[in-house]
């Protein structure tokens, strides 16, 4: 199996997408604050399942995918912010956060079962 066959990291490059889309409507003083930490923090995740799928060993590919965790709470806690800022609406954050708990529980998942086989 290819690391794009992969579910997790195909609804992760989705919501990279929505990320950089998000960003797009973000004031111009936004685009070296929230804007890069925002667009880096949702790369890092399908990168990092990628990367750790590539290693070939479950340890390195457990590693990884905490890495990706961590880079989504990151992600989350910027959506958040974006709304509180009043650069996105309610709608738009409850959206984005139903998919990174869609994906946070991926990620879960994956990793139990690498550490369980």
């Amino acid at each position: 199996m290819r690391y794009r066959d992969l579910v997790v990291w195909q609804k992760a490059m989705d919501l990279v997408v929505e990320i950089y889309h998000l960003c797009q409507s973000f004031p111009a003083a936004e685009r070296y604050g929230l804007v890069s930490q925002m667009q880096r923090a949702a790369v890092s995740i399908p990168s990092n399942i990628a990367e750790g799928h590539a290693r070939k060993s479950s340890g390195a590919f457990v590693n990884h995918l905490s890495i990706a965790a961590g880079s989504l709470a990151e992600l989350e806690t910027q959506i958040m912010l974006a709304e509180r800022l009043g650069f996105c609406n309610e709608n738009t954050s409850l959206s984005l956060l139903t998919s990174t708990d869609e994906i946070g529980r991926m990620l879960t998942g994956l990793k139990n079962s690498l550490t369980n086989s």
